[in-house]
């Protein structure tokens, strides 16, 4: 359709766009204001507009098109899966009969000991592997299930042909983990001996795993998680190549298990370049079929992001996470219970994670239609910057020698591990908000019995490590000492003068000490300090928080001080006054740019809770 509907609206140049928002900003710095810096080193515009497509050479290709940006064919998300820890063969078997009447069509059984034969057969009992995803998540064990697996399906006279799934067995990835190879000579003679054995059993099977999620869960941004992954994808290529094996038998055999996050826009470019980057990397490696260049993905919600306390908010997570995979392009995905954090996941927490997929395909059609973001100014434009990011850390480990090599002189470990600090202190300044842990925290929940899980001690190792760890873990070790204690410490808002300035001030500081766990008591307002410090008193505070406007503090501060009575004075700000309240003696400050995790520790160690 050539007819032009709103002709009589000329065109508004970028420019004239521009000039209206310096007008607005008054002056503010553009930079600060409006361009968002992120984590990955981008700079993202508050917009974009057509003529940032321009230069995008791959957005006239169609799903199922190599390279495969816009989707490996124009089908949607083709599994839903659901992870079963396997402690009884029958219960386990159980509940994946229940899972697969209920709308899951991909089993994921993890299984930690040693199984008969006998028993495998009793975990697949009435289970039809060609109407669902097997996967197998047994480390070493995998390839024994795998045949394990094929022997069900003749017994049974299914078609193997039919039968797909994967086997979770990543042995590059046991190196940065363990910090050691997993088996002779640097992990590759178990993966090839595994391949050649396997590889005509059940064709359509995954036998190689990339652990793209271990990256992400140890604090790597979207750009490093990509990278490392499709560099220990181009390093399984050059080792098979080595034995005789073309990149056309291999690639199809790799499933890459990214994990997805909260930086919702972020994940959805994150999977999109990561079809393009790995298309490119198979095509490199003398691929002679293209279509065996497509990307086998599977994604689960991270782990990095959620949280013990105020738990439920984990299934919001999670929601905004699996929109994302599906309208990234993922192949299958699962999502984790949101109590996982704390407890074994019951059939409540589990019925909700698999609900979640079930109402974004069903009731709201994600993965309906073929790459959605299509199009789209901002994400067409972040999926072309995650590209080059990832291509040019890519091409830095490839200049070391490879992912091995780059694993064994700890290239790869010391950048995740220091986006995994930067994150932590981010989280610990409130610049990357965890909801119901470092930001809004539940004032009255208290988990006095929950023990968080402690950091593998890995011994003998040979290579630097990553760990994987949540960003909440910190807060959660501090608020777990005051639910803990005898005592619950009482904080009280001394709320006085501006009405503007003390309401701002206490619901920041009531939310600052909530998330310490402490008991916080705000207050309407005081006419004057010695009413506020009887009231203060009566209650029993053991932090009183001045909260006043910054003019008001220089009289104010030193007053309260002096009938502070043996307790803690807070001065809720940054006046300019501080450097003259110091020199009273008044030491404590909190305001936006405090570190609040250590300010809090601080006030815990003063208050005697070890």
């Amino acid at each position: 359709m050539d007819e032009k509907l709103f002709h009589e609206f000329p065109p508004i140049p970028t420019q004239a766009w521009e000039e209206v928002i310096l007008k607005d900003l008054k002056g503010a710095d553009y930079e600060k204001r409006l361009i968002w810096k992120t984590l990955e080193g981008f700079s993202l515009k508050p917009y974009y507009r057509s003529e940032n497509l321009e230069n995008l050479d791959y957005l006239n290709s169609n799903p199922g098109n190599f390279p495969y940006t816009r989707g490996t064919d124009y089908e949607g998300l083709k599994f839903i899966r659901q992870d079963i820890w396997v402690k009884d063969v029958n219960l386990a078997n159980k509940q994946a009969l229940a899972l697969l009447n209920a709308g899951v069509n991909s089993l994921g059984f993890i299984i930690t000991e040693d199984l008969s034969k006998k028993d495998f057969y009793k975990l697949m009992d009435k289970i039809n592997p060609e109407a669902a995803e097997i996967n197998i998540l047994a480390c070493e064990l995998g390839d024994k299930y795998v045949e394990m697996l094929a022997d069900y399906a003749k017994e049974n006279s299914y078609d193997l042909s039919k039968i797909q799934g994967s086997n979770k067995f990543d042995p590059l990835a046991y190196m940065i983990l363990m910090g050691k190879t997993y088996c002779s000579k640097d992990s590759c003679n178990c993966a090839t001996n595994m391949f050649n054995k396997n590889k005509d059993i059940l064709p359509q099977f995954s036998l190689l795993s990339v652990e793209a999620n271990a990256y992400h869960n140890a604090g790597a941004n979207a750009v490093q998680e990509l990278a490392f992954a499709l560099s220990e994808g181009a390093e399984y290529l050059s080792i098979f190549k080595e034995q005789g094996i073309s990149a056309d038998e291999i690639a199809p055999k790799i499933r890459f298990n990214f994990a997805v996050g909260s930086n919702y826009f972020m994940e959805i470019a994150k999977l999109r370049a990561a079809r393009f980057l790995w298309a490119k990397i198979v095509e490199a490696n003398a691929c002679k079929d293209l279509k065996n260049a497509k990307i086998n993905m599977h994604c689960e919600t991270s782990q990095w992001n959620k949280t013990i306390y105020d738990p439920h908010v984990n299934m919001l997570r999670v929601t905004t996470e699996a929109m994302s995979a599906i309208i990234g392009g993922t192949d299958t995905l699962s999502v984790i219970p949101f109590d996982f954090t704390y407890t074994e996941p019951n059939d409540f927490s589990l019925r909700i994670a698999k609900n979640v997929q079930l109402i974004i395909t069903e009731e709201a059609h994600f993965g309906k239609v073929s790459d959605p973001a299509a199009g789209s100014y901002y994400i067409e434009n972040l999926t072309d910057m995650i590209i080059d990011k990832t291509w040019e850390l890519f091409l830095k480990v490839d200049e070391i020698g490879g992912y091995r090599e780059a694993v064994k002189q700890g290239f790869i470990q010391d950048n995740i591990n220091e986006t995994a600090t930067t994150r932590m202190s981010n989280v610990a300044k409130r610049r990357e908000i965890l909801l119901g842990t470092n930001q809004f925290p539940n004032f009255n929940e208290i988990k006095d019995e929950v023990a968080i899980s402690q950091k593998p001690n890995i011994e003998n190792t040979m290579f630097k490590t990553i760990t994987l760890h949540r960003g909440a873990v910190e807060f959660e070790k501090l608020r777990l000492k005051t639910d803990k204690a005898k005592k619950r410490p009482v904080v009280f808002m001394l709320t006085i003068g501006n009405l503007t300035f003390r309401k701002a001030r206490a619901q920041f500081s009531s939310n600052f000490f909530a998330c310490a766990g402490f008991e916080v008591i705000d207050n309407n307002g005081f006419d004057n300090i010695a009413e506020g410090m009887k009231a203060a008193q009566e209650k029993n505070a053991d932090i009183v928080v001045l909260c006043s406007s910054d003019e008001e503090y220089e009289t104010l501060a030193p007053e309260a001080f002096e009938k502070i009575n043996g307790k803690i004075l807070v001065v809720a700000g940054n006046p300019a006054c501080k450097d003259a309240l110091e020199a009273k003696g008044i030491k404590n400050f909190i305001h936006v740019r405090s570190n609040v995790l250590e300010d809090l520790k601080s006030y815990q160690k003063q208050l005697g809770i070890n």
